[in-house]
């Protein structure tokens, strides 16, 4: 399985305070995002109760970095909105920390990310949505902008599922992370991609059952960090 991040405006329910408590949703339930997914409301209850079953709690990351957490989700509880998070961050030991409280008080740090792998899902072929019915949560970040992961992650998933064609270089992306070399990626992209992106204008495009047949097989897959 790949490790997926999933981006959203931070929603604050509860500012940190002097301590470092906060309140936040982590996810939302049943919005479609850009990418055409859905989280279902019952997405994290398994992994929310493996985790408690090994006595484990969901670290806070500075901009998923899982090397230093800046602090400890204390409780993590599905409602009607999402997933809501109760924070705790670790002033005393963690810079970063203090850089996101300072941040989120002052309004300028917005955004919400979290690190999951996807572990079921299902595809609406008709409204060509996917619906997120099992997810692992691994960690929940607090992150400058969140449009800036979206713009990072998932490109040719979320072409394809919009009917639209990927550029080259994105697709050779892909590739690549799916462990080709990044030579054989570039031929493969230069020859193959070319002559598929070619008969791309096809209509309708968005009920290709090549295309739909490409967004089922990129469906569990994320691009590489840039």
């Amino acid at each position: 399985m790949n490790l997926k991040r999933r981006a959203f405006p931070l929603q604050l329910k509860a500012a940190p305070d002097g301590e470092g408590r906060f309140t936040a949703y982590v996810s939302v339930f049943g919005t479609p995002d850009s990418y055409r997914e859905i989280v279902a409301p019952t997405a994290f209850d398994a992994s929310l109760a493996a985790t408690a079953a090994a006595g484990r709690k969901i670290p806070i990351c500075w901009q998923h970095n899982l090397a230093e957490p800046i602090g400890v989700w204390d409780s993590l509880t599905p409602d009607e909105k999402g997933l809501l998070g109760v924070g705790d961050l670790w002033l005393d030991v963690a810079p970063y920390a203090r850089i996101a409280q300072r941040g989120m008080q002052a309004g300028c740090i917005t955004g919400a990310s979290i690190g999951y792998f996807v572990t079921g899902d299902s595809f609406n072929e008709a409204e060509r949505v996917r619906t997120l019915t099992g997810i692992q949560l691994v960690e929940a970040s607090i992150v400058t902008d969140p449009a800036h992961d979206d713009a990072r992650i998932d490109v040719v998933k979320a072409k394809l599922a919009a009917g639209e064609t990927p550029t080259e270089r994105e697709f050779g992306k892909f590739l690549r992370e799916k462990g080709f070399a990044r030579s054989d990626a570039d031929a493969i992209a230069s020859v193959g991609f070319k002559a598929w992106a070619a008969g791309a204008g096809r209509s309708p495009q968005a009920k290709d059952p090549a295309i739909s047949s490409l967004i089922e097989a990129a469906g569990g897959y994320s691009l590489p960090t840039i």
